[in-house]
This record gives structure tokens, sequence and C-alpha cells, in this order.
């Protein structure tokens, strides 16, 4: 599958325009990771804009989560590693490979990254650095949502938190137009 075919399916399947911008936030971060660790960044980077495939269907029922992308992703012929990537980032499955575990990792940085950009006294993502991105980090009642111990399985990819943080901020602030921010 080609990267435009992928873009097509996301806008296909999901009209909230905010969960565009996350699967493009979670591409550009597979892709700049997969680069750090010397592997295809286009395979990487298509497990991260097809990963949310199915949200608005399966968002009442997140145990079915994944179900829908992955029956999808299986009639297109999608490649095996990147159909297990998608269920892993879910927990559908466990997390196999290195980039099982940087989508896990990346999926909910990418919403702490947003979440501390909209905090920011100047609400671009340009400006936020890995100083105020790690006092945010740090904020246990700071987006909530973005699981700590979800992030820091960073680890498994032999990549230390800063490095990791690091990384997707710069990848998100080289599509920040992408993003609106």
């Amino acid at each position: 599958m080609e990267r435009g075919e992928a873009f097509e399916l996301v806008q296909q399947h999901l009209k909230n325009k905010n969960l565009v911008k996350h699967c493009l936030a979670v591409e550009a971060c597979m892709k700049a990771v997969a680069s750090r660790l010397n592997q295809d960044t286009e395979r990487w980077g298509l497990a991260g804009i097809l990963h949310d495939l199915d949200y608005e269907l399966t968002e009442k029922s997140p145990e079915l989560h994944t179900t829908e992308t992955i029956k999808i992703l299986k009639e297109l012929e999608v490649e095996p590693d990147i159909i297990q990537a998608v269920q892993a980032h879910a927990g559908q499955v466990s997390c196999q490979s290195d980039m099982d575990w940087a989508i896990f990792s990346i999926d909910p940085l990418t919403g702490l990254i947003i979440a501390a950009t909209l905090m920011h006294p100047s609400k671009k993502l340009k400006e936020v650095d890995l100083g105020f991105l790690k006092r945010r980090y740090k904020e246990k009642s700071f987006a909530r949502g973005a699981r700590r111990e979800d992030i820091e399985q960073c680890q498994n990819i032999n990549l230390e938190l800063d490095e990791f943080l690091s990384i997707c901020l710069k990848a998100m602030q080289e599509i920040d137009k992408d993003l609106g921010l």
C-alpha cells in the first residue's frame, strides 16, 4: 500500500478532523523513530497513519478497536507486520517487534505533545521545547489520558525517554501546519 492510498482510507473512515491530525502525528513520529532505528520509514509510517482507521466506529466499544481496521487492511493485502502493529497499539495483541513497541508508545505521546502545545503561552508547536514538554509530562494530573507507563515502553526499543520525547516532538514540529498548531 502506498501512503496516498492510506491517507485516502483515513479520509474516508474518519470524519473528525482532530482524529485525522492525530493519525498524521503518529505517522510523523513513527517515521522519525524508524529513521533513528534504521528501519523502513514508509512501512512504519503506514502503521502510524492507519492505526485508528476504525476509531469512530468502535469508540463506544474500545474492546473492538482495530477489528474493523484489520478486516479492511487484510482485504487490501497490507503486510502482516503493519497489521500486527495496528493491533498492538490498542493492546489487542502483545507487542512483538520494534514497530509494535514504537506505535504503542507513540500513540499516547502525540496526545501529550498536543496538550502541552495548547498549554504553552504561544500555543505554537514550534515553540514547545523538551524542557516544557518534560515539565508537563511530570505533572500527574496533566493529560491523564496520555498514559505515562505506555509512553515509557520506548525503553523496549532501546530509546531513553528524553531522546524519545525529542524525536517525536521534532517530528510533529515538522508537520505543525498540517496539525494546525
